[in-house]
């Protein structure tokens, strides 16, 4: 397969992305608001094939959704911590449980399944230590099968991005 072209595969079939669909995905990246008219003149392309190429990687997952990125601090947010979890039982329904719990907290706005000393690494964000404690000890401690807890406070977000194509 060859550099310009990347091979994606979707639950319904599966397609290439070439170097103008990578184009395409890096300016909605930048601006998602952005109009196809502004995208086709920067890609290079009428404005017909790109809004098609939009619409075919909408429908096939490449593109997931368009988002409003949120500064957490200008939003009462102004703590954020990384918690690492394990489950006492490692089995399907005690895995599915806990992420069923996890759906239900809005503080958790990250949840990975990772390999390790931990099953799982929540990124939570709380207007302060007060209400974090409230969601550790009233919600996240609440969920059944919960082992081992270790949260680990951020000091400073050195890099966040959501930028995949470069």
């Amino acid at each position: 397969m060859s550099k310009a072209s990347k091979k994606v595969e979707s639950t319904n079939h599966s397609f290439s992305l070439d170097e103008k669909d990578m184009a395409i995905l890096r300016e909605l990246q930048q601006n998602a608001r952005a109009t196809v008219k502004e995208i086709a003149d920067k890609v290079h392309l009428s404005t017909t094939p790109v809004h098609e190429r939009i619409k075919r990687m909408e429908e096939t997952g490449v593109i997931r959704q368009y988002a409003t990125l949120v500064d957490h601090s200008m939003v009462k947010k102004g703590l954020m911590v990384i918690c690492y979890v394990s489950l006492k039982q490692h089995n399907r329904n005690a895995g599915a449980k806990f992420i069923r719990s996890i759906y239900e907290m809005n503080e958790v706005i990250e949840c990975y399944n990772i390999s390790g000393e931990f099953d799982f690494m929540l990124k939570v964000v709380a207007e302060n230590m007060d209400a974090y404690y409230d969601f550790h000890v009233n919600k996240l401690s609440q969920a059944e099968n919960l082992g081992h807890v270790q949260s680990v406070f951020v000091m400073g977000v050195i890099k966040q991005t959501h930028v995949l194509v470069y």
